[in-house]
């Protein structure tokens, strides 16, 4: 049968085949029922994007394949950086572990590294998965938390909820491996310009506004600097879920910089499942430091403060020494074998060939740029000591040198302040309606439902003062 030909010459059918059936299985996975109830395979089986593409070479031919190149190169060069930052430890401080089956992880970071608000980034730890790589929202600000990242994960799977027992166990666990890439996000937001700001969450949806309401605390102890009114609109299930509201203050919230005072924040929480308080709940926040190791790095951006400049010297040269590669090979191996022979050299080794030259190129290149980055990194050693120095200078005081140290805080600060109403759910139409302001910014993170009945009210407004945006966690 013709597709079970491999031609030396011209288009292979078999390797369109196989590409053909990687593409179908890819496409397949995709699917609502697949992605959402199965995300492990959903996840692992797009790595048959290296079957898709290989073969798709081999079967149309390398020349006929550069349609696709540019798109193709980037996203090689993208994924090997992820992959040598990936390959780093990098340092666990503390995780605060809440009642309600949450935990926050504190990192150590590079003072240089910035991100917006709403950032994410992937974590992966080796003693729960080596493999499993999952996205988590950056709940920290990186103008107000100089020197640490956080984020907030709910046990809600097999691999929270098993990181989630570690933590809270009664077994002391004296350091943790934990791997990262990103941080990702939006090069800007634009939460400022508005008069006023609401925030609608639902459950763990409130992690990125977390980072939002930091990142305007730090505005608003800023000299001259104007920020909105917000107001924080949260839903939980449960009176225990309360405690989530204290994770806006981070762990170092003893700084001058974080007088949460100056921003004029008003929490409307609501307890949807629960008619008044369960006075039975263990209502504390346990924190958690973890003794440090020499190995472990801060986070840091894999190409450092000059990542643009880094990426572009990485895409143009790595691109250069490909095409010097190709050079030397047409001119000295293959051209002698067409012109001085009688044989035709095979498109499936040209294309072999091309590909092994493109994956030498750019891992040259890309490495050498991450080890030099790595090497000028002034900042990294000073951000390696901050954990191990003088504990006078940390909040944990005198914890940071220890395997490990267990606190309570009650449940207070935030909470107290907030106006909590039990056995109802937010009336989204009314707080709108409650609203002044010549721009508001209305955010919402939460269950589908929710974004879209928050998206309904807005469109349905006959006034222009209110902007909408979705935030999804949505995979």
């Amino acid at each position: 049968m013709q597709i079970f030909k491999w031609n030396k010459i011209g288009v292979s059918n078999v390797a369109g085949a196989v590409s053909l059936l990687a593409g179908l299985i890819l496409w397949a996975a995709t699917l609502p029922s697949i992605r959402r109830k199965a995300f492990e395979l959903f996840f692992y089986t797009h790595y048959l994007y290296i079957v898709f593409v290989i073969f798709f070479v081999f079967h149309v031919g390398f020349s006929n394949s550069c349609i696709v190149l540019p798109g193709f190169y980037l996203f090689m060069i993208d994924r090997y950086l992820r992959f040598l930052q990936s390959q780093q430890k990098v340092r666990l401080v503390s995780a605060r572990v809440l009642p309600c089956e949450t935990v926050e992880l504190n990192f150590a970071k590079n003072i240089g590294l910035c991100y917006a608000p709403t950032s994410t980034i992937f974590i992966n730890v080796p003693s729960i998965s080596k493999l499993q790589w999952h996205p988590f929202t950056i709940s920290s600000c990186s103008d107000t938390d100089s020197d640490t990242l956080s984020i907030v994960i709910k046990s809600s799977g097999t691999w929270s909820n098993t990181l989630y027992q570690k933590l809270s166990s009664s077994i002391p666990i004296s350091h943790l491996d934990v791997s990262v890439e990103g941080p990702y996000g939006p090069a800007s937001t634009f939460y400022s310009r508005h008069e006023l700001l609401v925030l609608v969450s639902g459950g763990s949806g409130i992690t990125p506004f977390i980072s939002i309401i930091r990142s305007l605390i730090f505005k608003a102890n800023t000299e001259g600097s104007k920020t909105p009114r917000v107001l924080l609109v949260c839903a939980f299930k449960k009176s225990i879920d309360l405690t989530t509201i204290d994770l806006i203050l981070p762990v170092s919230a003893t700084c001058t910089a974080f007088d949460i005072s100056r921003l004029q924040l008003q929490i409307e929480a609501y307890v949807t499942r629960e008619k008044q308080p369960d006075m039975n709940d263990k209502k504390l926040i346990q924190t958690l430091w973890f003794k440090p190791n020499a190995l472990d790095e801060p986070v840091s951006a894999v190409l450092g403060q000059n990542s643009w400049l880094y990426l572009s010297i990485i895409i143009s040269s790595s691109f250069m020494l490909f095409l010097l590669l190709i050079a030397i090979l047409t001119r000295y191996y293959i051209y002698p074998i067409d012109h001085n022979t009688d044989m035709i050299y095979p498109y499936f080794s040209r294309s072999s060939l091309s590909m092994l030259f493109i994956c030498i190129s750019i891992a040259f290149v890309a490495t050498s740029a991450f080890l030099w980055n790595k090497k000028q990194n002034k900042d990294l050693g000073q951000i390696k000591n901050i954990y191990t120095s003088n504990s006078s200078t940390s909040p944990g005081s005198g914890y940071y040198n220890a395997d490990r140290e267990l606190g309570s805080l009650p449940l207070q600060s935030l909470v107290q302040t907030a106006k909590v109403h039990y056995g109802e759910r937010p009336n989204i139409k009314k707080i709108l309606s409650g609203c002044n302001g010549s721009s508001i910014g209305v955010l919402v993170s939460g269950p589908r439902k929710m974004r879209h009945e928050v998206a309904s009210l807005c469109t349905s407004c006959s006034t222009d003062d209110l902007h909408f945006e979705s935030l999804s966690f949505s995979w």
